[in-house]
């Protein structure tokens, strides 16, 4: 799947899982200033998986040293679509996010410790779904401000809303296990451990796509990545995602979207 995306991806399912209106599971309710940061930081953290590619958002963002750190995230986990696209890897974020988010720091002016951590992983995931999502165009300084601000905003003066971090960062990354997992090239779910099919399997057309002969599981419905299948789902997934956010920043204002749509709907001569 495409870099935008898994962004887009990740941002709608947030929402899908926070919202408590009729657009919602609400499976964990947030704040409306919890859904819009939040989106942001799922499609960012919903790019993270791709860390272990050269030519991926996360290696261009930092000159120089972005691409030493995907280059070495790359060599640890064997590459792309190995270590980072596994079940071990989703693992793996949801430890680091929790770890991080016990990151504190106390300044003399704060009545409550500042979750220091998680603002900054905020900040760099919000800096890549700003990027690829076409939020700050060519510039990379308007990705970070973009982040640090959000980020900072939400660690200052609205502390509470990072009781959900963890639950973001990893969903984010695992929405984008499964959006890979529905394209051709399929993941390595169990890695390091990477059973072969038996030779039959490999065979009967249907069954080889599920599973390959190089040990990848994959449900292809959306076909090779960057495919029209996917593109066509990711209109109604966009429109989602930006109901959602829009639905919450009305919120923010005292404005409830969908009572106001009702009403305008009532209001229409039949």
């Amino acid at each position: 799947m495409m870099g935008a995306h898994h962004a887009m991806t990740g941002a709608a399912a947030w929402i899908a899982v926070t919202a408590t209106a009729g657009h919602g599971l609400g499976l964990f309710p947030v704040t409306p200033v919890g859904t819009i940061a939040g989106s942001l930081l799922c499609a960012g953290a919903a790019l993270l998986a791709d860390a272990d590619h050269n030519s991926a958002t996360i290696s261009q963002s930092v000159p120089v040293l972005g691409r030493l750190v995907t280059t070495g995230i790359s060599r640890a986990s064997g590459g792309h679509r190995h270590g980072l696209h596994s079940l071990l890897g989703l693992f793996s974020a949801w430890l680091l996010a929790t770890v991080i988010g016990l990151v504190l720091w106390e300044p003399v002016w704060a009545t409550e410790p500042v979750r220091v951590g998680p603002a900054l992983m905020s900040a760099a995931a919000i800096a890549f779904a700003a990027k690829v999502l076409g939020l700050s165009k060519q510039s990379w300084g308007l990705a970070w401000a973009i982040g640090f601000a959000v980020a900072a905003f939400i660690a200052v003066f609205a502390p509470e809303q990072h009781s959900w971090f963890v639950i973001c960062f990893t969903l984010g990354y695992g929405v984008h296990l499964l959006g890979d997992l529905l394209t051709t090239g399929g993941l390595p779910l169990f890695w390091p451990w990477i059973p072969k099919p038996p030779r039959w399997w490999c065979r009967v057309p249907v069954l080889e796509n599920l599973w390959s002969s190089g040990g990848y599981l994959s449900v292809p419905v959306l076909g090779n990545a960057g495919s029209l299948r996917e593109w066509l789902l990711l209109i109604p997934v966009t429109a989602y995602a930006g109901y959602g956010v829009l639905f919450a920043l009305l919120e923010t204002w005292g404005v409830n979207l969908e009572a106001a749509l009702v009403d305008i709907a009532g209001a229409l001569p039949l």
